[in-house]
């Protein structure tokens, strides 16, 4: 019996749509990113990206627990002396309602080219609507 290894021409690729309403993020992100490596298959193979295609939608209505409205903090550097920004969650999701589970999805992801293939393949949307209808995405429970 031969180990089986999937590659990129054997892969199929769904499309699967996601609704971010109550839901807390890091919960969320975690089946996601699942989804995105392709872990839920049977053919998964770690060199290869197996992962389908994911819509976040209503991504403003996350949830965060505990007081990390106030007290998370997302950074940023300019690359100059002196450019570290602080951002608390809160003002972050009201300038960039997407960025934060954005941010937390990519977070799970390889840091390789392979996890910018995935990461490629995730669509957030802050409302309900999502330009893609024609992929007929299916409904993902998380």
């Amino acid at each position: 019996m031969k180990t089986y290894m999937a590659n990129n021409a054997t892969v199929e690729r769904k499309w699967f749509v996601v609704d971010a309403t109550n839901k807390t993020l890091g919960r969320l992100a975690t089946e996601v990113a699942s989804v995105l490596k392709g872990k839920h298959k049977p053919i998964y193979t770690p060199h290869v990206d197996c992962g389908d295609y994911v819509i976040v939608i209503n991504a403003e209505k996350i949830k965060l627990t505990g007081k990390k409205w106030d007290q998370k903090i997302y950074y940023s550097h300019s690359g100059y002396n002196g450019g570290l920004k602080e951002t608390p969650a809160k003002e972050v999701m009201e300038k960039f309602p997407t960025r934060m589970v954005e941010k937390a999805i990519k977070g799970m992801l390889p840091k390789t080219s392979l996890g910018a293939d995935m990461y490629r393949k995730l669509f957030v949307y802050a409302g309900a609507e999502h330009a893609h209808q024609a992929q007929k995405p299916e409904s993902l429970e998380v």
